[in-house]
């Protein structure tokens, strides 16, 4: 018998509260890749939102996000989306809980929202590229 340590110390959940767990994860997050994937179709079906501030959106963001900081996340700035559109939030990466104030924020708005998991240090472990808005100034005007 194996020696008692963190990981084993308390049992695994049986298949079906594991299922049900794990389903109800992914309802709530999406990853990297999946990101990339579906932006590459060329049709995603959601709205890709990077919820940092403007400078660090223009220093370097996912191709096809949008800048909407977390703070400013309010009805109306969603106002030009039908009420089903999907967003998809990130932040910084796991040392950041920006994706998930900005997610919350949308799901106190009532709209469908997803995090994307690992944020830009995700999306660079991954091997995919950001891209640069030309000046922070410009986006910083954009988001007034």
């Amino acid at each position: 018998m194996p020696t008692l340590n963190a990981v084993i110390q308390t049992p695994a959940a049986d298949s079906a509260a594991a299922q049900a767990h794990f389903q109800a994860t992914l309802q709530f997050e999406t990853d990297c890749a999946d990101v990339h994937g579906a932006l590459a179709s060329g049709a995603p079906g959601f709205v890709l939102l990077d919820v940092r501030g403007p400078a660090l959106f223009a220093q370097g963001h996912v191709p096809g996000a949008l800048n909407l900081p977390h703070g400013k996340i309010v009805a109306s700035r969603l106002a030009d989306y039908p009420p089903q559109t999907l967003f998809v939030t990130y932040c910084a990466g796991p040392h950041c809980n920006g994706a998930a104030r900005g997610a919350l924020r949308l799901a106190q708005l009532g709209r469908p929202v997803k995090l994307m998991s690992g944020g830009i240090t995700g999306w660079l472990d991954e091997g995919f590229a950001l891209t640069q808005t030309a000046s922070a100034g410009e986006v910083a005007k954009a988001n007034g």
